[in-house]
């Protein structure tokens, strides 16, 4: 959806959105092998129209793509400025077999103009929502990139260590600073953080709600609803582990929201949406919680994400689950483990440990869709958090260092084979369809 209105933005700001004949889309890769299943080209179609991931009614989406199947037209917007053209469904092209070299989740627009002209922009899927775009020479230029002037600029666990050992700040406080930087103010970074962790909870309460199956063919029934019934009328004090199952429906509920298309966080990315929502809900009911818990959780987990941003990959498609799921649990962890009174090295000692324990996890949704085995794995994911957080704060050091955990994760992924990591031609996914 960014990248399709990264397109009519540009579009529009050269005069020429209004001269546009036809748009031809091509999906590379992983976006090929699984864009159906995951609504790519849903998403593509209301990025042409105008909408923004943050603002756009989820429903519309869908009836918009119902629409187009329908009119074999298609509406190009950005701002005031619209363009109505023919678009087939042959417009969208899926193509699993090829691979663009930059990264496997890689999307081509093809424009043709009223005077012939056709203009080709290629954009790549990064992962956390990031897109970067090809400037037309095959040179990759990333754009949504780091301040170089942050006062605490990092891209290592070592470098995030540093800044905390040389200021006594928490790796909270250095993501402040560095957000502060950018143009912000603490007032606003926490308005902003709040209403992250708004979206978070209403993502956790419509899944918790929502009935029926799961989109998408394989009829999966959804579960958080029954979850919170039998959970409602159970006796918590007769279950010590009561608590990691509230933990696993909250994850579950976010999961089951990205699987149908509903509105979520990506953190860091939309199949592995669940895990910081949940850990985060269950810090908040922790004893050390106070009101600024959820700035303080998020602002140590996103430090965490940057790290990984900037030295390694949270794309599926590029290092497998391990790069999700794996990431995923490992921000919670330090999140959790901030929340709990965790030093700075014991908030990177969580971060490592949550990874640590997913390496080696692939990339095999059946059928293309973000539901078996995408949606437990978020549960798995949140419990293995915890667990981290609550190992981290039982020692002062680590063996392995969340750098070096890193360094394997990219290692392991580089040696998976092509079908493991987000293909649905290997796994999970083949043994299901086999079966």
């Amino acid at each position: 959806m960014r990248a399709a209105g990264m397109l009519v933005s540009e579009l529009a700001a050269a005069d020429l959105l209004r001269s546009v004949t036809a748009v031809q889309v091509e999906l590379y890769g992983a976006l090929g092998a699984t864009g159906r299943g995951h609504a790519t080209d849903r998403a593509i179609l209301a990025g042409l129209a105008g909408a923004e991931p943050e603002t756009v009614a989820p429903a519309t989406v869908f009836s918009l793509a119902e629409q187009v199947a329908k009119t074999r037209q298609l509406t190009l917007a950005s701002g005031s400025i619209t363009c109505r053209i023919d678009f087939p469904a042959s417009a969208v092209a899926f193509r699993p077999g090829r691979q663009l070299p930059y990264h496997p989740n890689a999307l081509v627009f093809n424009v043709t103009l009223r005077d012939a002209t056709v203009l080709r922009r290629t954009y790549y899927s990064v992962g956390g929502g990031f897109v970067a775009a090809d400037d037309g020479t095959g040179h990759v230029i990333p754009t949504d990139t780091a301040t170089p002037s942050l006062p605490r600029l990092f891209s290592t666990g070592a470098d995030l260590l540093a800044h905390c050992a040389a200021t006594g700040e928490s790796v909270a406080q250095v993501m402040l600073d560095n957000e502060v930087a950018r143009g912000r103010t603490t007032s606003q970074v926490y308005q902003k953080l709040d209403s992250l962790w708004d979206v978070m909870s209403e993502s956790i309460r419509l899944g918790c709600d929502a009935t029926g199956d799961l989109p998408g063919g394989l009829a999966i029934p959804r579960r958080a609803h029954s979850m919170v019934t039998g959970l409602m009328a159970t006796n918590s004090a007769a279950d010590s582990l009561s608590g990691l199952d509230w933990v696993s429906l909250w994850a579950i509920a976010v999961g089951e929201q990205n699987a149908a298309g509903g509105r979520i966080v990506t953190a860091p990315t939309n199949g592995a949406a669940g895990i910081v929502p949940a850990v985060l809900r269950h810090s908040l009911t922790l004893p050390q919680a106070d009101r600024r818990s959820v700035s303080r959780f998020l602002l140590t987990a996103g430090a965490v994400g940057a790290v990984f941003q900037a030295s390694a990959s949270i794309s599926g498609a590029e290092v497998g689950c391990q790069g999700e799921i794996g990431v995923a649990s490992s921000m919670a962890a330090a999140g959790l483990c901030a929340v709990m009174g965790g030093t700075p090295q014991q908030v990177l000692n969580a971060a490592e440990i949550g990874l640590e324990h997913h390496l080696g996890l692939t990339c095999d949704p059946v059928g293309g869709l973000v539901q078996v085995p995408c949606i437990e794995r978020n549960a798995m994911g949140a419990v293995t958090a915890i667990t981290a957080a609550r190992l981290a704060l039982t020692r002062a050091t680590q063996f392995v260092t969340l750098d070096q955990v890193i360094v394997t994760m990219m290692a392991t992924g580089a040696d998976m084979k092509r079908k493991y990591k987000e293909t649905s031609q290997g796994g999970l996914a083949l043994s299901l369809a086999a079966c």
